[in-house]
């Protein structure tokens, strides 16, 4: 079982993306803030659960959190600040909707933006460490995931509903066939 938080009797967020790695679509963010209450023995890096785990730990996050929110930053705003400055902006925004204000936030990975003063701690694979990111990990991944799946019923040609938006070979020989959306990232290297 994860421990909660990196600070222990802080109101802490844990906050991670989903799809910063795609050709297509948005990055998803969310920050978390679990109670003490809310374990949970299969709470993980979103990459290292089933999908169907997943959607019942996103569940279980919903009605267990003290606090949690999602947000997205779209495929053409990538073009335009970077995918790393996009992935932070997404936290943000995701922190931004909290019900209740962190006194500290955990990230995954090791780079992050000061937020509104509030200290904070980038923990490398910190989504297999703490529940809090891990928490933010599922979320960021399940509602990514139900967006590319609204976006597989607008543009089937492309099969985002098996490779989300990844660099798949089909991904790749769909667009080569198709050609480029609006939800693909114009900056993205195609070629590797």
């Amino acid at each position: 079982m994860l421990p909660h938080y990196y600070l222990h009797a802080t109101l802490e967020a844990g906050c991670d993306e989903a799809g910063r790695g795609c050709m297509a679509g948005p990055v998803f963010a969310a920050a978390v803030i679990l109670g003490t209450k809310a374990t949970h023995a299969l709470l993980n890096d979103s990459k290292k659960i089933p999908e169907t785990t997943r959607n019942q730990l996103r569940n279980f996050i919903e009605e267990n959190a003290v606090s949690y929110a999602v947000a997205m930053v779209n495929a053409a705003e990538i073009d335009q600040i970077n995918i790393l400055k996009a992935s932070i902006k997404a936290m943000h925004l995701a922190l931004n909707k909290l019900h209740k204000k962190p006194k500290h936030i955990i990230v995954d990975g090791n780079k992050f933006y000061t937020y509104k003063n509030i200290p904070y701690t980038t923990i490398i694979k910190g989504d297999c460490k703490y529940a809090n990111i891990a928490a933010a990990s599922i979320l960021a991944k399940t509602y990514r995931d139900a967006y590319m799946l609204q976006l597989h019923l607008k543009y089937p040609n492309y099969g985002f509903n098996t490779h989300k938006g990844y660099g798949t070979v089909a991904h790749k020989k769909a667009m080569e066939t198709f050609g480029l959306i609006s939800e693909h990232r114009k900056t993205f290297n195609f070629k590797t």
